[in-house]
């Protein structure tokens, strides 16, 4: 028997329009190029997820992650777990670093790095002699899990009204002494991962470098690498 003849789909001209007009947004934002700031970018974009639901709230993303991508400093990954996050957020644009420091050569050069957090690398401890390097943000940036991987650029965080920020200390003292001294300073802390003779300690909230409280800190070297924002 002959097949039945295909038959077209209907246009459905409301969706279409509102199809089209993602798109000429998304061309025009782009267009317009990246915030002045990291910071000036996450309280922009916390304000839009307010009212959104979940599925919303990752398709804005998605959306968004790309225009940074594109308007962005360029991106490098270091790391399995910032390849994924990396793909999810910003799609299949970066470049990939095969080692740590070959990402932070291209922070030096103006770009930015999403590198893993793993045991094996203390890369981290790097900005503590290179203040001009600061983490900008961390993913995932949720408030239900850790963070896997940091975001380093040459940019100074400023505060968005939701952060951690990321604190670094070559003490050997065991963590919950550590974090019971903090406490005791006004600081809440939590570790996040050792590596090299190195910790890394996440504090709630923006805390500056030179924050008073952080001075008996400690360590011999320590201090503030950098602040993200957390939606």
């Amino acid at each position: 028997m002959p097949s039945a003849l295909l038959s077209e789909p209907e246009v459905d001209a409301e969706r279409l329009a509102l199809d089209r007009a993602v798109a000429e947004a998304v061309r025009r934002r782009i267009v317009t190029g990246p915030r002045p700031t990291p910071d000036a970018d996450s309280i922009a974009l916390r304000a839009l997820l307010t009212s959104l639901s979940k599925t919303g709230t990752a398709a804005v993303r998605a959306v968004l992650g790309r225009v940074d991508a594109a308007t962005g400093a360029p991106l490098v990954v270091w790391g399995l777990a910032s390849q994924v996050l990396a793909a999810d957020r910003f799609g299949l644009t970066t470049r990939t670093a095969a080692e740590p420091e070959q990402a932070l050569a291209a922070v030096r050069e103006g770009g930015r790095a999403l590198m893993d957090l793993t045991s094996g690398k203390a890369w981290w401890g790097r900005l503590l002699a290179e203040p001009e390097l600061r983490v900008i943000a961390a993913l995932p940036d949720d408030t239900h899990g850790l963070p896997r991987a940091l975001m380093v650029q040459q940019a100074q965080p400023g505060p968005t009204g939701d952060d951690r920020t990321f604190w670094a200390t070559d003490s050997k003292a065991p963590d919950a002494r550590i974090v019971a001294t903090l406490g005791a300073a006004g600081l809440a802390a939590s570790p996040l991962i050792a590596a090299g003779g190195l910790k890394l300690f996440m504090l709630a909230g923006y805390v500056q470098a030179e924050d008073g409280r952080l001075a008996s800190a400690p360590g011999s070297l320590s201090g503030v690498i950098g602040a993200a924002p957390q939606f």
